[in-house]
């Protein structure tokens, strides 16, 4: 096995951003969409996963305004938003949802990691 080998990449070693974070938030550092597996306290080191699928709260919005989520829609998460995911293009891409929230709507639904 190669010497510098360090693991399959599916659960990573995260430092706390400022608030920390609570088991089962969704977060995006830099480019790579995450969920905290355990609470990370602010500056301090915890699991996040990087695939998988999670029950997150989604809302039905896209840049545009209210917008129905379907089955197989790309998400995207939001920092400033609550909740941080969504169809808004402007955010981080996250995932993909596996059931559908109506237009304006939130409500918690499979996503799927984007990996």
């Amino acid at each position: 096995m190669a010497t510098n080998y360090r693991g399959l990449g599916d659960v990573i070693q995260l430092t706390g951003p400022s608030g920390g974070l609570s088991s089962g938030d969704p977060y995006a550092a830099g480019q790579i969409a995450l969920v905290a597996l355990t609470d990370i306290a602010e500056a301090a080191v915890g699991s996040a996963a990087r695939i998988g699928i999670f029950t997150l709260s989604v809302k039905g919005i896209d840049g545009s305004g209210n917008s129905a989520v379907v089955f197989g829609d790309q998400l995207y998460y939001v920092s400033g938003d609550t909740p941080k995911i969504s169809k808004k293009a402007t955010g981080v891409p996250f995932g993909k949802a596996l059931a559908a929230v109506t237009s304006g709507s939130t409500a918690s639904i499979d996503v799927q990691l984007e990996g």
